[in-house]
């Protein structure tokens, strides 16, 4: 059974008026195994940053639906929706969202303390993931201290403290050099051999090509797809840029 499914999702915008509509999301279908790493990428305005929302519970579709293990996000009241977002779902953002009068040890808790988890309970927790994830020795220091790639590493933290079922990344490499970049990426995969299941929305080929499965979003629906297979990490950049390529002229990779 899938953790997550997809099924003929829709998303239409009015205008402020009224007076047009605009179709970001048209047919959109898939599902998510437990314990795969999905990327998904398309140009921008294809709707992948709306289909994000939606799978983030932070906007709801004009139809069709979203089921995570089993539990149909419509379902869910709108007063219940932060504690679902709190439980279930991981977040890291391309900005990171760290807030700067936290220390890093507090911004990595912040979803165990709104929970009302208990501190001893938290320091266990902790403790782990922050040596999985090379923050031992910073987690004292606060945002502005620290560097890019360390801000993501604590934002990693952050999202994978409560131990969710489904961990979503909005461009999570983006504001990072190379260097960074590299060991953001390698982190992700440690992570994902370690089971938790993680779906990512990018740009960037080399980000892509570490995923296990690349969904290209097109025009509001899910247009082809890509299974790594046997493939390395340079054959899959290769394969990916070559489908974008195609996408972009107007080819048919099917």
């Amino acid at each position: 059974m899938s953790l997550l499914t997809v099924t003929h999702l829709r998303k239409i915008y009015s205008t402020r008026f009224g007076g047009n509509q605009v179709e970001a999301l048209r047919d959109v279908n898939f599902s998510v195994e437990s314990g795969e790493y999905v990327a998904i990428m398309g140009e921008s305005g294809s709707g992948k940053t709306t289909l994000l929302n939606i799978l983030a519970a932070l906007d709801r579709p004009t139809s069709g639906s979203v089921i995570l293990e089993g539990r149909d996000f419509s379902q869910i009241r709108d007063g219940d929706v932060a504690a679902f977002r709190r439980d279930n779902l991981g977040f890291v953002f391309q900005e990171f969202n760290l807030l700067d009068t936290f220390s890093l040890e507090d911004n990595i808790c912040l979803p165990l303390v709104l929970s009302g988890t208990p501190y001893r309970q938290m320091r266990e927790r902790l403790a782990p993931v922050a040596e999985e994830l090379g923050l031992t020795e910073l987690l004292k220091k606060y945002p502005y201290e620290v560097s890019g790639g360390q801000k993501q590493r604590a934002a990693v933290a952050r999202a994978i403290i409560t131990e969710p079922k489904l961990l979503l990344a909005d461009e999570p490499t983006g504001a990072l050099d190379s260097k960074a970049t590299d060991e953001l990426l390698r982190l992700f995969g440690r992570i994902n051999q370690n089971g938790q299941t993680v779906l990512m929305v990018t740009h960037s080929v080399k980000a892509a090509s570490h995923a296990g499965r690349v969904l290209f979003i097109k025009d509001g629906v899910v247009f082809h797809q890509i299974y790594r297979g046997s493939d390395s990490n340079e054959q899959l950049y290769q394969r990916i840029s070559d489908t974008l390529t195609m996408l972009q002229s107007g080819g048919d990779v099917r």
